[in-house]
């Protein structure tokens, strides 16, 4: 296919048309051409008003296969992604069996070749997520493993977790946090404030978070590893990692799309959908999240795309399963919380291949085109007919939203929305 991009505004970092308005050509998903004007028999895409990026990577991508299938496979989660306008995914290890050693990682790895979207396997940092003994980590790497985690697992065990920061050290891995202190966090299954109390509900303290990640943030820097936070959603938590970066400790983190525009003011219906962990929290702490996202202190945006079932999320508040699918809507909600294009390319594309050291995409003549075009102003509705998830746990489902993902581009394959 023969595409002929007019007028884009350029919003990739290293491209000598970063920032300025220009035609791209793309011959079977290579860039034949970059200039401010280009004539061209090929297929047109109008772009003026739009913008050109490169594709988003999501750190934190839940997809069942291996083993739970019927919440989400390969196939369809890699479709939700690219028509989210995401050319690289690393997938949690939350499956069954759990990503513990290099058998999983490499079924990943060749399920999913030749696909539009590059996909990354995260490791389990213990194995089978039990939190007891180091997985086979180095193992992992070797077969291609990105990054190691426990998904939404938090290692309990400092000791183990500051094993795991020294062993990857060897090999140059990043170990992801998932920041909960389950001794405070207990069994509650919402935020702990005025409206658990108004639900009647125990309610998940903030500082369930902000322990692990002080914790973490103390092995780090005893151990000289770097680290990285998943989620993160509290006020102080931003707190702590600024202070952290400013003391030149090598720390990232990223928050959940979901976790900039929502609150837990939406659970007063007992509405399932709205479950989520870590949970949502109140207005002071989104407004911290977006202060953290403009002046640094969080480097990256997350769908958390996690699939359930119907049975899993239609049923009582208490019982439900956590999570909600992200990766069709993680860009509309940016746009929507006021984020500027070139904050949300830095977030949803830049800085997510950075952390995880993935060399940045190229535009230029002659490379594989890794890009998405977006308009921030265009609406479109979110519908059970446009959903690409084999699930449909999202309460955006429904709903007309700002921001719309025109095209993605990536190994020579396009999809269009």
């Amino acid at each position: 296919m023969n595409l002929l991009i007019k007028s884009a505004t350029i919003l990739y970092p290293g491209s000598p048309f970063h920032g300025q308005i220009a035609d791209v050509l793309l011959e079977n998903g290579v860039v034949k051409n970059i200039d401010a004007h280009i004539n061209s028999d090929a297929e047109l895409l109008d772009a003026t008003g739009s913008y050109l990026s490169p594709g988003f990577f999501d750190l934190n991508c839940n997809i069942g296969e291996p083993g739970l299938e019927t919440k989400e496979d390969l196939t369809t989660g890699l479709q939700a992604a690219a028509a989210g306008g995401f050319t690289g995914l690393a997938l949690m290890p939350d499956t069954e069996p759990a990503v513990h050693s290099k058998t999983e990682v490499e079924y990943i790895i060749n399920k999913t070749k030749g696909n539009l979207v590059d996909v990354f396997p995260l490791g389990t940092i213990s194995h089978k997520r039990e939190g007891k003994d180091l997985a086979e980590m180095y193992d992992m790497y070797l077969s291609g493993a990105i990054a190691f985690t426990d998904g939404n697992r938090p290692v309990k065990d400092a000791g183990l977790m500051e094993r795991a920061l020294l062993y990857a050290q060897g090999f140059n891995g990043l170990i992801f946090s998932y920041p909960e202190d389950v001794a405070i966090a207990g069994k509650a299954k919402v935020h702990e404030g005025v409206v658990s109390t108004l639900l009647g509900m125990k309610g998940i303290p903030s500082l369930a978070e902000e322990l692990m990640i002080a914790r973490d943030l103390y092995l780090a820097e005893y151990t000289g590893s770097p680290i990285h936070f998943s989620t993160v959603s509290t006020r102080r938590s931003v707190e702590l990692i600024r202070e952290a970066k400013h003391k030149g400790l090598k720390v990232s983190c990223d928050v959940a799309a979901h976790h900039l525009i929502l609150t837990d003011e939406a659970l007063l219906g007992f509405d399932s959908l709205y479950k989520v962990k870590p949970p949502l929290r109140t207005q002071t702490d989104v407004d911290a999240l977006l202060q953290g996202l403009t002046d640094g202190a969080i480097d990256a945006i997350v769908s958390q795309h996690t699939p359930h079932e119907i049975e899993f999320k239609e049923m009582e508040f208490e019982t439900s399963a956590y999570g909600m699918i992200g990766l069709q809507t993680a860009f509309s909600l940016a746009v929507r919380v006021g984020l500027a294009p070139q904050l949300i390319v830095e977030k949803l594309a830049v800085n997510p291949r950075t952390i995880l050291n993935i060399d940045a995409p190229i535009l230029e003549a002659g490379q594989i085109a890794n890009l998405v075009i977006f308009n921030v102003d265009a609406e479109w509705k979110f519908d059970k007919q446009n959903n690409r998830s084999k699930s449909s746990n999202s309460p955006f489902i429904g709903q007309n939203l700002k921001g719309k993902i025109l095209l993605t581009c990536n190994n020579q394959q396009v999809v269009t929305n």
